[in-house]
């Protein structure tokens, strides 16, 4: 799944490089622009864990490294629909609860989450979700639910995202049906749907249509919150909407590669981000969601009532969690993409 082609500023080379011949090291491989401006830094002062932290921008190039079964990573940061997966190849390596001490911070949404209902495996580390932002100055009725985006009145100024997952899911949601389906009638259905769409999109883009919303060029955008809301913070004219037919919900988690040789200090590094004080750090600099108790009273007043980083019980309700498809619904999901971009 390719998703969130964050702009950063860094590269995907290692950004903390291991100093100190003899000292502890662990290798780390994040999503880009996900974590706090000093968070490794602050680590590492306090523990005297070096750490060699890379970036990766897409599921597809963190499989791609794993998979292999001797990357050199140590603590790595899948999708909550990757995390199967990657326990099914026998990839990672169960984590002990006795060294992570913070795991009792977890909200009550991330203590039993369906792709590792016994955390055996995984820590929930930060959440986001996919809606819709619209210009509320240059479109003059309100964007209330994906039924909107295939509006005439925005033919050639609307996009949807470069993603099979969230087109078609949000196609499935138009049409009554389960984000998550894997019933063949339903998902060529939806197909159909966002063929019929596609004529009225400018195009299919990720994060590099952010700047063309703020500046008006796009009217409306299917985006991912977590790419939308630092440009939204200085455009107040921006709208964002979690449509009012469901939308889906993603969360990253750390987990440990089996290949890891530095088990120990790979637990230190899961349990500093299970810090409260720690996750504070990262919202604010990058603004996604907490999967903590106690991170919201440690951020500024004007994130603690956001929205969209805290939405309502009944807006939470809408929402599901992007689940593990089946290896030929899988098959057929990426064959009908195929063709919807083709067409």
């Amino acid at each position: 799944m390719k998703r969130r082609y964050f702009l950063s500023g860094i590269s995907a080379a290692v950004l903390t490089s291991c100093r100190g011949a003899g000292r502890p090291r662990i290798n780390v491989f994040n999503w880009s622009s996900y974590i706090g401006p000093n968070t490794i830094e602050n680590f590492t002062r306090e523990t005297g864990i070096q750490v060699r932290y890379g970036i990766f921008e897409n599921g597809e190039e963190l499989l791609a490294k794993v998979l292999t079964g001797n990357s050199g990573w140590d603590v790595v940061f899948p999708t909550n629909h990757h995390v199967k997966p990657l326990i099914d190849y026998g990839l990672l390596a169960p984590l002990r609860h006795d060294a992570l001490g913070n795991l009792d911070m977890l909200d009550e949404r991330f203590r039993r989450p369906a792709w590792d209902p016994d955390l055996r495996y995984s820590v929930p580390y930060m959440s986001t979700s996919a809606g819709i932002v619209y210009n509320r100055q240059v479109h003059s009725l309100p964007v209330t639910s994906w039924a909107d985006l295939w509006s005439p009145a925005l033919s050639g100024k609307m996009t949807m995202l470069d993603a099979q997952d969230d087109v078609l899911g949000a196609c499935l949601a138009k049409l009554g049906y389960p984000w998550n389906s894997t019933s063949e009638r339903e998902l060529r259905a939806a197909q159909r749907e966002a063929i019929a769409q596609k004529k009225l999109l400018r195009a299919y883009l990720n994060a590099e249509v952010r700047d063309q919303v703020v500046a008006g060029d796009v009217h409306a955008a299917q985006m991912w919150a977590t790419t939308m809301l630092p440009a939204m913070e200085t455009a107040p004219h921006l709208e964002w909407v979690y449509p009012r037919e469901g939308f889906v919900s993603y969360a990253e988690s750390a987990v440990l590669l089996r290949e890891s040789p530095r088990s120990q200090w790979a637990h230190q590094f899961m349990d500093y981000l299970l810090r409260p004080e720690v996750a504070a750090e990262c919202v604010k600099a990058e603004k996604t969601g907490p999967v903590l108790r106690g991170v919201r009273e440690l951020l500024p007043t004007s994130l603690q009532g956001h929205p969209v980083l805290f939405p309502d019980r009944e807006t939470l309700a809408r929402g599901v969690w992007l689940e593990t498809m089946p290896p030929a619904i899988q098959r057929l999901r990426d064959r009908l993409w195929t063709e919807i971009k083709a067409s």
